[in-house]
């Protein structure tokens, strides 16, 4: 039985709220970077080096890649021969953003109630999802979600005769729907199976998959190229002003599903779609 502290936890998570909104991901960096190069578009060009620029004042001044510093989104890999030691493991994950989001300075964006609509002013509480795993690790993975993209999410209970062009217009759909709205060029999660839940949480943790961890089953992937070939030809562009470059990467999670049902979700987020991960 491994211990894990929960000061550790709190420490770590901190450390995580701090990067993830400081920097971003090596494989958003390099997607970015191949961006500048493929963009047909002059102005699409010049909207992509100002990212660029955005970036690296970023690091330079430790300013957020982005106002919005985002909602905490963690996902969590429990393994069954963990004993967490010195709390819960859900107060010490909110310790940690409470902690990150308060010494990085990084934007409350947080309401204790939706429809009272109070600051919780240290960006608490966290969502946290929950995965029981083999093994004696916690792996943590957060991803920050503004809501300029998130509010451009949707799902699609589709029947099982619409298939997959269903899927593949459902998908279209939202992202045209989206527009200017979830600053382009954007990250595209899509969760395909389950249920009205799982497919949304699919969605979501599509996001955080590195850009070069393809799916092992072929009608994915193929189904990724594609949307992505078709995301671009829609020529929303870099900044919503036009151009080839409207998604980096369209990333696809499946799962069964009832005879009856074919849900799809889809979980756009900005060109910065942070993400970080540590195991401890």
């Amino acid at each position: 039985m491994k211990v894990i502290e929960t000061k550790d936890i709190i420490e770590t998570v901190s450390e995580m709220c701090i990067r993830a909104n400081h920097y971003l991901s090596d494989d958003m960096k390099l997607a970015l970077n191949n961006s500048v190069n493929s963009e047909k578009s002059e102005l699409g060009k010049k909207i992509l080096n100002q990212l660029q620029e955005n970036l690296d004042i970023a690091d330079k001044e430790q300013i957020p890649i982005c106002q919005d510093t985002g909602m905490a989104v963690f996902f969590v890999e429990l393994g069954q021969e963990v004993h967490i030691e010195g709390g819960l493991l859900s107060d010490a994950i909110n310790e940690g953003v409470r902690k990150g989001y308060t010494e990085g300075y990084l934007r409350k964006s947080v309401v204790g109630d939706p429809i009272e609509r109070v600051n919780t002013k240290d960006n608490t509480p966290a969502i946290i999802h929950y995965d029981i795993v083999a093994g004696d690790g916690l792996k943590i993975t957060l991803a920050p979600k503004g809501f300029g993209s998130e509010n451009m999410s949707r799902v699609f209970m589709l029947k099982p005769a619409d298939g997959i062009e269903g899927v593949k217009e459902a998908i279209l759909t939202a992202v045209k729907d989206a527009g200017p709205n979830a600053c382009p060029p954007m990250v595209v999660g899509v969760g395909i199976g389950g249920t009205f839940e799982k497919s949304a949480l699919m969605a979501k943790q599509a996001l955080t998959r590195e850009f070069s961890a393809r799916p092992t089953i072929s009608w994915v992937k193929d189904l990724e190229d594609e949307m992505l070939e078709k995301i671009n030809k829609l020529g929303i562009g870099p900044g919503g002003l036009g151009g080839t470059t409207t998604a980096l990467a369209v990333n696809i999670n499946t799962f069964a599903t009832h005879i009856a049902g074919l849900p799809v979700a889809i979980n756009i987020c900005c060109h910065v779609n942070r993400h970080i991960t540590r195991t401890l």
